[in-house]
């Protein structure tokens, strides 16, 4: 089943609850947290988390694109993350797996996040515990950017990966995806779709919910 995960970077951050409500016919809800040190922006902390989680019932994924994340893995656990993803860039393997390992201790679900410049292999030390992991097919930083086409390479090699050593894992895309780019993903092996722009930006929200699944 394709799985939706509509990303509040493009939400209107004024009306957030409002915006969150309009997506509740997706299957997750995509919450970006950038640092300003491994991605050239700022967007929300443990406060907005621990905000959106009072307001909606929904499953959080939250993606964290910020160095040295084993350091805030617990305390976005507590904030009531359902899912954290980690960049395996954002620091040495060693950590990367403590940051997994207090995923687990906290129970919420874990992933490990790609950008483009990492290759498919690099998942391995930790596909057999993964729940999930992220193929990013631009650049983190920004929403709105466009689609990456030779990504798609990638995400075929996370798939063949995840056949091979962890059938369950969840592979999810997020950048640039689109009504036109969608069947492109979930061809290569997505199953979990996240979209910014092509969702809050479309007149009939549910519908374009519905129309990214097929």
């Amino acid at each position: 089943m394709i799985k939706i995960a509509p990303s509040i970077l493009s939400a209107d951050f004024a009306n957030l609850e409002r915006d969150i409500k309009k997506v509740s016919s997706a299957d997750y809800l995509h919450i970006d947290v950038m640092d300003g040190a491994f991605v050239p922006n700022i967007t929300v902390g443990v406060p907005v988390v621990k905000s959106i989680r009072k307001c909606t019932d929904m499953f959080l994924d939250v993606h964290l694109m910020v160095e040295k994340p084993v350091r805030y893995v617990e305390t976005f656990a507590r904030a009531g993350a359902d899912l954290l993803s980690v960049h395996l860039e954002a620091d040495h393997p060693t950590r990367i797996a403590e940051a997994l390992k207090i995923m687990g201790d906290c129970g919420v679900k874990k992933a490990v996040a790609l950008r483009p410049i990492t290759k498919a292999e690099a998942v391995l030390p930790y596909i057999e515990e993964l729940d999930m992991v992220l193929v990013m097919t631009v650049e983190p930083g920004f929403g709105g950017q466009a689609f990456m086409e030779d990504q798609l390479d990638t995400i075929r090699k996370v798939r063949s990966i995840i056949e091979k050593y962890n059938p369950a894992c969840e592979l999810e895309v997020d950048g640039g995806v689109a009504p036109d780019t969608a069947p492109l993903v979930i061809e290569a092996g997505a199953n979990v779709l996240v979209a910014g722009s092509a969702v809050y930006g479309a007149a009939d929200i549910p519908g374009a919910i519905a129309a990214l699944r097929t």
